[in-house]
C-alpha cells in the first residue's frame, strides 16, 4: 500500500483551482502497484483534447509500463538524478513534438502545443489522485534509436506517472527536495508589462 500523498498546496498571491494548487512533482513513486488503466486512459485523452493550433495535434507519446522491456529502455534514456527514482513509477511516458509534418513543412507550435497536451495530461492525472513528474534529464537520441523515430518527432521529455511512494526509498538529497517548502518567484516578476 503506498504511503499518503502529503500536502503540497502551493502558497498562492491568488486563488486557483484546487488541481493546480495541490499538483507538484514528486519523486517518491510506489514500486509495487501497476497503473490504473482507467487514470492513464483518462489523462490521455485529456492530452487528446488540449489545444492545438489548426487542430493539427502535433504531439505523440511513448506509454511504457514498469516490467516491460519498453520500461528499462526508458530507464536507460534517463540521465543523473532521474535514474535513482524514476524506474519506480508505473509509467514512463516519452511526450515527442512532431515538428514538421509529412511532406516536410515545419510545424512551429509543434512544442507548445506539447506542452498543452502534457499540462492537460498533468492536471487530469493529479485530479484522478496520480502523481506526474517530467523530466528534460534524458537523451532523446537514445529514445529515438529504440522507437525507430523520423527525424521529424522530437522526443521532448519524460514523464514518470503512478502513485505517491515512500519518500525514505529515496537518497537522502532527493528527500530533502521531497518536502522542502515549495516557492515560485513572485507574479510581479513574471508579468514583463501590464497597462
Amino acid at each position: 500500500m503506498s504511503t499518503p500523498v502529503i500536502d503540497r498546496t502551493a502558497p498562492t498571491e491568488h486563488p486557483v483551482l484546487d488541481v493546480l494548487a495541490g499538483r507538484w512533482s514528486p519523486r517518491a513513486y510506489d514500486a509495487q502497484n501497476a497503473i490504473d488503466e482507467a487514470k492513464l486512459a483518462t489523462a490521455l485523452e485529456a492530452a487528446r483534447w488540449s489545444p492545438s493550433a489548426n487542430n493539427s495535434q502535433p504531439w505523440r507519446f511513448i506509454v511504457a509500463r514498469r516490467g516491460t522491456a519498453l520500461h528499462a529502455q526508458v530507464v536507460d534514456s534517463l540521465m543523473g538524478f532521474n535514474q535513482a527514482w524514476a524506474g519506480n513509477a508505473a509509467v514512463l511516458v516519452v511526450a515527442i513534438a512532431e515538428t514538421a509534418a509529412a511532406d516536410g513543412t515545419p510545424i512551429t507550435h509543434a512544442f507548445y502545443d506539447l506542452g498543452q497536451a502534457v499540462a492537460h495530461f498533468s492536471v487530469q492525472a493529479h485530479h484522478d489522485g496520480l502523481v506526474v513528474h517530467q523530466m528534460s534529464g534524458f537523451d532523446p537520441e537514445v529514445v529515438r534509436e529504440f522507437a525507430d523515430l523520423d527525424e521529424r518527432f522530437v522526443p521532448a521529455t519524460v514523464i514518470a506517472v503512478g502513485e505517491f511512494g515512500d519518500v525514505e526509498t529515496l537518497p537522502e538529497v532527493l528527500q530533502e527536495r521531497e518536502v522542502a517548502p515549495r516557492v515560485r518567484r513572485p507574479i510581479a516578476e513574471t508579468v514583463v508589462l501590464s497597462a
